[in-house]
This record gives structure tokens, C-alpha cells and sequence, in this order.
């Protein structure tokens, strides 16, 4: 202390040095291999340009973004009923550079084979730098190939599709590119959307006027939201413009904005329809299957920004516990803390291949019924199961950091806030189980998709092959109140798959953790292997 100049009471020393910047495109070996094995790699230059930008400008973005939240602004200054939301420029900022990277459009202007593996991958670095922007950006490409069928929305579908970002309140008539949200839940409906009450009827010029209100009205700063309402012939979903072609603002008003657990930096809101304009989407009675449409893509999204978050939490706790010293030596050289970061690892690197594996059958669908028919099921399942584990993870990555993961100025609490956002969003866990039943008792070549898929793995792991052969057999009793306990079990199995194909160094310790039977419930608890290795392949030092 006698060299410390007067009245200074410590010296600062023991810190890590700055995440930032970072490529996360080049820092992520799992991802990378993903990529090039799902058939994404022609995209590989503009993803690695993507990494540089999510791992320096909008890593800070997402800071300020989420600081100052949105603000409703109902009437201007007059006391005209304006109902617009106001933003922090960095979320503008943020929604520019997604928006014309191609998170939410690249899939559709570049429809080439491994367009969706690339989207898919934009989508996952973004949001590890700011989750709440993905919102609009994954409704906005859900919502492109369904328009793309109505010949009278095409202009909505092209600009949606395209690389543009403008947050004018104007019509789309006057905008190179546009966003898009959705209204589907009532309060007294929630997952039961065949519950909702809005109406929409008929005029003469062939719209509808929607009277109702939704309990959540996603993004309601976009141009357009997907609504669904009963229409003459059952549930249907229409289309409603914030501004009508005349210019005049649409008759619709935002009550209030969603006061969240996390997801700050995104508006969400409660809306009422006072005879708003709106252009039918599908036929009438036919909106529940138009919406099913878009939520094997939404789904995708939620397995991409819990398998983001995961990665974004794992970084984090690697390099805090690669330069942080405790009882003598570093973090990482303990071997407590060793078995934690390799389990997290190994949880990481499953949730982030798998993910692509699906974007891969995605891709596929429209080219090969059997990828379409994987696909179906597959979606449900990841998103069941990568969702429920983000939390846990995220916690786990906390505690790496101790006290320091606990304060704001970490990006970890807005992480663990925005956790368990992606298992309630567009289906909560029973919404998922139940859709996987229905998959696989109603549609034939969705379960023959799944077991050729595990079948095609065999032969290489004495453990992985038993517990498919459980599972098979688990698959031909499926009861309703066994859902979770088997879509998990198939999660396991399908993640497992993926790391045995890939020939990942991950993938013997991943079936011997998670398949092998006797695995604990917490995180760390890996009862041998390389540690050191596995922590290696995350993170460059």
C-alpha cells in the first residue's frame, strides 16, 4: 500500500480484460462447422462480416437499447391520436444493420439452396448482441412466404423480404423496405386461439373491418400485423396496415405497452380494433393452418436465440474464468470449475448444431418431402427442449462470474431475463409436447422422418444405440401425460445424433452424460473426459 499515492485505498488488479471486440462469426468454431456441414458455407464471408459487427458495434447497441426503453406515445402535441412508439437510436441502428444483412429477408431474396442455413446463422449472432430486435425480425421472415401467395399482398411479401430498414410511420407505398408484427392472443383465449373474439367483416371492396382488441400485439412500431379474428367462415388471419394506402392512420389503438421481464429493448403491447382495415391472408376458417405455416419458422427462431443466448453466456463465463485468479491459480485451471464450463460446453454445442440441423430441414422442405416431413416434428421438439435449458444455462454462466454476472454492467442479467422469453413465445412447453404427439400419431412421415434420422446414427455408440432402441419403443406407447418425458428423451436423442454425424469430440461425452442414464439434474456433474479440450474448442484464448 505504501507506493499507492494518498488517500487511493486499492489497486485494481485480478480483472479480466474486455470481451469486446470480438468476431463472433470466426470465434465460433461449432457454429462454423455447423454452417458448412448444413450447406450454408457460400454465405461464409458475409457471416464472418456479420460476426465483427454483432461482437463490437452491436454488442454496445444492445446496451443503450435496452437502458432506455420504448415509450407510447398515444396523441401528439395537439391531440391527435398518433398511438406510435418511440425508440432509442440504437435500436434503429440495430434493426438497420439486421435488416440489411438479411436476418430477415436473406432466406427469400437469395432463395438459393443454404439460403435458410445463412439466415439462420445471421439470426443467431444477432441476437446473441441484442435478443429483443430479433422479434420483429423473425416475424417479419415468417410472415414473407405466406404473402408471397396472395397476389394482391406481393408488395408486402417483397418489401419485407428486402434488404431496407425504414421506421417512417408512413404507407409502404412510399418504403423500400418494411417490418412486420403479429396480433393473435386474447386474454381470454391465450394458446387457445380458436377462443379469440375479434371480429372481421366483410366490405364491399373485399377487405374486412376488425373489431376486438389482443392482449398482445407484438411489435406494434411495424408497418403490418398477421391478426387473426372470426370471420363469416371461422378463425382467419388478415393482414392490417398501420397506415391505410390514403395515408390516414388505421383505426386501431395501443392501450398501453407490456411492462416485461426482459426483452426491453422490444416493444410489445395490448391493442384495441375500432373498424381497422384489413386484407384476408388464406381463406376464410383456414387461419389456424395459415399461422402453422409461419410456425415452423418462427419455432426455428426460438431454437436459434435460446442456443444464442447459451453461447453469448458460455463466452462470457470462459473468458471471465480463463483470466479471473482464485485460491492460487486461474479459474479455469480448478477442476470443479473445469467440469462446469465443459458441461456447458457440451449443452452449447448440442443446442447450436441441432438448431442448424433443423434450419438445414427447413431449407430442404420445399425440395424433399422427407427433410419437410423432419422438419415438422423437429421444430416442436427443439423448441421445447432448447428453450427449457436456456434459463438453467444462463444461471450456471452467472455464477462462473459470481457477484460480477449479477450486475447490469455484464451483459448476463439482460441474458437471464430474455432466457425464458423463447419457451413461452409462440407456444409454451405443453403447446410444443402436444404437437409433437399429433405429429407423430397423425402424420405417418413425420415419425418415419424422425426414426430414419436416428437410425441413420447407429452402429458408432453402444450407449446412443440402446437408448434409441428405448425410445423407439417409448415413441409406439406415447400417452399424453408422458408427453415432456419423452420429447425430451427425443431431444437428447436428436441432439446426440447430430454430434455422432458430425464426428463432434463432443459427442462421446455428450451420450455418455446425457444418454447413459444417472445423469444429475445441475450442471457440472460430468463424471469424466477432457475438460481442458472441450473448453479449448469454445473460445479462442
Amino acid at each position: 500500500m505504501d507506493d499507492l499515492p494518498p488517500f487511493e485505498t486499492h489497486r485494481v488488479d485480478n480483472q479480466p480484460p474486455a470481451f469486446e471486440p470480438r468476431n463472433l462469426w470466426t470465434d465460433d468454431v461449432v457454429l462454423r462447422e455447423a454452417v458448412q456441414r448444413e450447406g450454408g458455407e457460400a454465405f461464409a464471408s458475409r457471416l464472418a462480416a456479420y460476426g465483427v459487427l454483432a461482437g463490437d458495434e452491436l454488442y454496445w447497441l444492445g446496451f443503450d437499447a435496452n437502458r432506455d426503453r420504448p415509450r407510447l406515445r398515444t396523441h401528439d402535441r395537439h391531440g391527435h391520436r398518433i398511438d406510435t412508439v418511440e425508440f432509442h437510436p440504437a435500436y434503429h441502428r440495430l434493426m438497420e444493420v439486421a435488416k440489411t444483412h438479411g436476418v430477415a429477408g436473406l432466406s427469400w431474396h437469395e432463395p438459393v439452396p443454404g439460403a435458410h442455413v445463412a439466415r439462420a446463422a445471421l439470426s443467431y449472432l444477432h441476437h446473441q448482441a441484442e435478443a429483443g430486435t430479433s422479434c420483429p425480425l423473425t416475424m417479419t421472415h415468417a410472415a414473407v412466404p405466406v404473402l408471397q401467395r396472395i397476389p394482391a399482398l406481393r408488395e408486402w411479401a417483397a418489401k419485407a423480404a428486402a434488404p431496407h430498414y425504414d421506421p417512417r410511420d408512413v404507407p409502404i407505398a412510399d418504403k423500400a423496405g418494411i417490418t412486420l408484427g403479429m396480433g393473435m392472443t386474447e386474454k381470454q383465449g391465450g394458446s387457445d386461439v380458436r377462443a379469440n373474439a375479434t371480429v372481421a367483416t366483410p366490405q364491399a371492396d373485399g377487405t374486412y373491418a376488425l373489431v376486438g382488441h389482443k392482449w398482445f400485439f407484438s411489435a406494434p412500431m411495424c408497418d403490418g400485423f398477421l391478426v387473426l379474428a372470426q370471420a363469416p367462415g371461422g378463425l382467419t388471419c388478415l393482414l392490417m396496415p398501420r397506415r391505410c394506402e390514403d395515408g390516414t392512420k388505421n383505426a386501431f389503438r395501443l392501450m398501453r405497452l407490456k411492462d416485461k421481464l426482459g426483452d426491453w429493448a422490444n416493444a410489445s403491447s395490448e391493442v384495441e380494433f375500432t373498424g381497422a382495415q384489413a386484407w384476408r391472408v388464406g381463406e376464410e376458417g383456414r387461419g389456424v393452418a395459415t399461422i402453422i405455416e409461419m410456425v415452423m419458422l418462427t419455432r426455428l427462431d426460438c431454437m436459434l436465440g435460446s442456443a444464442a443466448e447459451m453461447r453469448m453466456a458460455l463466452a462470457q463465463a470462459v473468458h471471465h474464468a480463463r483470466h479471473r485468479r482464485a485460491f492460487g491459480q486461474r479459474l479455469v485451471e480448478h477442476a470443479l470449475m473445469q467440469n462446469v464450463l465443459a458441461d456447458l460446453a457440451l449443452e452449447s454445442e448440442a443446442a447450436t448444431a441441432f438448431a442448424l440441423r433443423v434450419a438445414r430441414a427447413v431449407d430442404a422442405a420445399p425440395r424433399d418431402t422427407a427433410e419437410a416431413a423432419f422438419a415438422r416434428v423437429a421444430t416442436a421438439v427443439g423448441k421445447f427442449w432448447i428453450c427449457k435449458r436456456a434459463p438453467a444455462f444462463v444461471n450456471e454462466a452467472q455464477e462462473c462470474l459470481g457477484g460480477a454476472g449479477y450486475v447490469e454492467e455484464s451483459i448476463l442479467p439482460r441474458l437471464y431475463r430474455q432466457a425464458p422469453l423463447n419457451s413461452i413465445w409462440e407456444g409454451s412447453g405443453n403447446v410444443q409436447c402436444l404437437d409433437v404427439l399429433r405429429a407423430l400419431s397423425r402424420e405417418p412421415t413425420s415419425a418415419q422422418a424422425v426414426i430414419a434420422e436416428l437410425e441413420a446414427c447407429m452402429g458408432r455408440d453402444a450407449i446412443f444405440d440402446a437408448f434409441v432402441g428405448r425410445l423407439q419403443h417409448d415413441l409406439a406407447q406415447a400417452t399424453e401425460s408422458g408427453a415432456r418425458r419423452l420429447v425430451e428423451r427425443l431431444a437428447l436423442a436428436l441432439q446426440a445424433g447430430v454430434l455422432i454425424r458430425a464426428g463432434s469430440p463432443a459427442a462421446e461425452m455428450f451420450v455418455r452424460s446425457r444418454l447413459g442414464g444417472g445423469q444429475a439434474r445441475v450442471f457440472g456433474t460430468l463424471a469424466e473426459g477432457d475438460f481442458a479440450g472441450v473448453i479449448a474448442r469454445t473460445l479462442p484464448a
